[in-house]
């Protein structure tokens, strides 16, 4: 059980450190972090641009991150008992 508490913990630290840099990364014209669940209007019906994909990466990683972190919360207080 240690092995897979220290296998989840290195890839919560791997998920952070690539959420971390997807904010980091976006224009301060959609204020990073700030954009997650609202849509933008779109303009066009095409392929979806830099910045909506950036959304798209940030939201996904974000979702990502909590998951693991309940997942690291869970092994960690059953663990605790």
């Amino acid at each position: 059980m240690a092995v897979f508490k220290i296998i989840l913990l290195i890839i919560q630290g791997l998920v952070s450190l690539l959420f971390l840099l997807l904010i980091a990364s976006q224009s301060s014209k959609n204020e990073g972090f700030g954009t997650i669940g609202v849509q933008t209007p779109q303009n066009f019906k095409g392929k979806p641009g830099y910045e909506e994909r950036m959304q798209m990466y940030t939201r996904n990683m974000g979702i990502t991150w909590f998951v693991l972190s309940m997942a690291v919360a869970i092994v960690f207080a059953h663990t605790a008992k």
